[in-house]
């Protein structure tokens, strides 16, 4: 069967076979379907026959062949194909310049102006484009648009046979140069059988190169190992120091007067600076002689130099002043003025041992360099103000007010030690009868150090009571005026004597809160003055007032108490009169969960913001004079009638 010829009546039809399906024509290659041979026959059947590829195909399908004898058929004429079709987008591109004549310049006479010709195959037109070039100050661009361009006056255009490298071509007048051209009009010029030309280079703009030369970055080569861009990058801020003195005492009133010559290495000038002492009597001057290159003389000028009207430049100078000059125990001449140097800085002294080997740096002794000024003496106290107050009146023409340790006075606001006090009788003020048995309350704030004695009334005693002393910082007996030493905390114990502007008093009693503060703050206090506090107070236990003092400990004499609440009373109706909205503000204020009543935590922050007594038995009995609540609640009602009330 195998070794039939495939003709008809010798194929045969396998009755087994079962399957008919066709193979896949169809690949798949990097995404995209393609067109394949099938590998396999009619129902998976092997094909044995040779597998043509697709030109072979190709080539097999335009094959014609030829008859052996008779006349072959010509074979048809090719499909017509137009131009703008076969050369559709099909552009030769040429290279070339043209120059412009610049007029009235005189930095340059013409300019290069490169273009860029398309030869446009479709239609034979042409179009030239100049490309932009940054900041050229010209406008650029399409200088002639796409259109078919005249060669003569015979009506004939340029063709592209008439192009070439190296030619000049004229466009409307304006002549073109070409110098080079792309791959793809090279290589279709050669196909024509166009000998194309050697490329030329476009000529450089005078002009532009001028400008790209300004804008190069420059490099230098130095010119010898020392110049003045490395002395300014080695020696800048590098300045000699000397300390010198003027000896001006051969003339009338003169004197010698201290200086500081500074030497500056980094462009060789010095200047002089005037040292000022406090009161010294002179205008406030820094500098005597300005910083600039110092001539070592002047006046050594040739004669034929007109020095009547002109100053003196670098040409008539022959020498300055450089650090070889300066020694110390040498005398220089400065314009006219003799200065001896006496001493120099450490780092002069190194520079000078470096560069020049000087060990030698001991300096000279001056006498008279300095006037002694009288010392100033601080005026007597004169009991007027504080004593840093009348200090500051000293010190300065205008007084600033004295400086405050607002850190001492943020951390200590509002604490405050309280201590009973009686007047002492072995004073020459106190000798009276009626001073004997007198109390007082000394009030010290940690904030700012200072006392405030008040002495509760006393009935019937014929001393009027309320404030014996403002606040104000009390110094102690004996102290100094430039050093004034102050009363502290620990100046106030039970026993202490304390004399205040000539007023002796004994310190008999403290509050709660000075035994607290004394035991927290141990290393303040001596132990003998917490041990006579403890003892008179005891020991401390349960919460207190940590503002204002706790409650104070004191025995009242009869009588004290009324006339305690009728002094709060006599405060808050001078408040009342003068203005009675101010007592329902003063209600309202402690009223913020508006229940219309107030306790008497209320009524004793109230006390101390008016600087009212505030113990708890004067409190308690305003309470009881205003309302008969017996939880001690007040309303606004029986407020204001206990403070109008007569």
């Amino acid at each position: 069967m195998e070794g039939l010829p495939f003709l008809p009546g010798n194929t045969f039809v396998d009755p087994t076979k079962s399957k008919f399906h066709i193979s896949q024509s169809l690949g798949y290659k990097n995404g995209y379907a393609l067109p394949k041979r099938p590998e396999r026959g009619v129902g998976g059947t092997q094909l044995f026959h040779n597998q043509l590829s697709e030109s072979e195909l190709d080539e097999l399908a335009n094959f014609s062949p030829t008859l052996t004898y008779g006349q072959a058929k010509q074979a048809p004429p090719a499909a017509f194909i137009p131009a703008h079709v076969a050369w559709d987008k099909k552009v030769l591109k040429f290279s070339g310049y043209y120059k412009q004549t610049v007029h009235e310049s005189p930095e340059e006479y013409y300019r290069v102006r490169p273009v860029e010709i398309f030869y446009y195959l479709e239609d034979d037109s042409i179009s030239v484009i100049e490309p932009h070039v940054e900041n050229s100050g010209m406008p650029q661009g399409k200088l002639i648009k796409r259109q078919r361009l005249p060669k003569n006056d015979q009506g004939d255009s340029w063709h592209w046979k008439d192009i070439n490298l190296g030619m000049n071509i004229t466009f409307y007048g304006k002549n073109f140069h070409i110098t080079n051209c792309d791959k793809f009009t090279s290589d279709f010029l050669e196909s024509e059988g166009i000998i194309v030309n050697e490329p030329q280079q476009i000529p450089l703009d005078p002009y532009i190169t001028k400008r790209a030369e300004a804008a190069a970055l420059r490099t230098y080569d130095t010119p010898s190992s020392f110049d003045k861009l490395k002395q300014f990058k080695e020696l800048d801020r590098k300045v000699l120091r000397f300390f010198c003195v003027w000896d001006d005492r051969d003339q009338m009133f003169g004197e010698m007067r201290p200086f500081v010559l500074h030497y500056y290495l980094v462009d060789d000038t010095l200047e002089v600076r005037e040292v000022h002492t406090p009161n010294d009597g002179r205008d406030p001057f820094p500098v005597l002689i300005g910083r600039h290159k110092v001539p070592k003389n002047r006046f050594d000028l040739p004669s034929s130099f007109p020095s009547v009207v002109m100053e003196i430049s670098d040409q008539e100078i022959k020498q300055y002043f450089t650090p070889k000059d300066f020694e110390i125990g040498k005398t220089l001449s400065i314009y006219g003025r003799r200065f001896l140097i006496y001493d120099c800085d450490n780092f002069t002294k190194g520079f000078y041992y470096n560069h020049f080997g000087t060990t030698n740096f001991a300096p000279v002794e001056v006498k008279g360099m300095a006037k002694e000024l009288p010392k100033m003496e601080i005026a007597e106290y004169n009991n007027f103000g504080s004593i840093e107050d009348s200090l500051q009146s000293c010190n300065s023409l205008i007084p600033q007010p004295p400086k405050k340790d607002f850190i001492k006075m943020l951390e200590n606001d509002h604490r405050e030690l309280r201590f009973e006090a009686i007047m002492s009788p072995g004073c020459k003020d106190t000798m009276r009868p009626e001073d004997k048995g007198r109390r007082f309350i000394i009030t010290y704030r940690l904030a700012d150090d200072m006392l405030t004695i008040y002495e509760p009334p006393v009935r019937n005693s014929g001393i009027i009571g309320g404030k014996f002393l403002e606040r104000t910082r009390v110094a102690k007996p004996g102290s100094s005026l430039e050093k004034p030493l102050y009363y502290g905390p620990q100046d106030f114990y039970i026993g202490a004597v304390i004399e205040i502007f000539k007023h002796r008093f004994v310190i008999t009693n403290a509050d709660a809160f000075v035994l607290k503060y004394m035991e927290e703050h141990r290393g303040q206090f001596p132990e003998q003055t917490v041990s006579s506090v403890r003892e008179k107070v005891g020991e401390y236990a349960g919460p207190q007032e940590t503002m204002k003092g706790g409650p104070m400990k004191v025995q009242r004499q009869p009588g004290d108490l009324e006339l305690m609440v009728r002094q709060v009373r006599a405060q808050l109706k001078k408040i009342a009169i003068t203005d009675k909205a101010r007592v329902d503000e003063m209600f309202l204020r402690y009223n913020n969960d508006r229940t219309g009543y107030i306790d008497i935590n209320n009524l004793r922050d109230l006390c101390k913001r008016l600087q009212l007594p505030i113990d708890d038995d004067v409190l308690c009995a305003v309470i009881c004079q205003i309302t008969s609540d017996p939880e001690g609640r007040v309303n606004l009602e029986d407020f204001r009638q206990f403070i109008e009330s007569t």
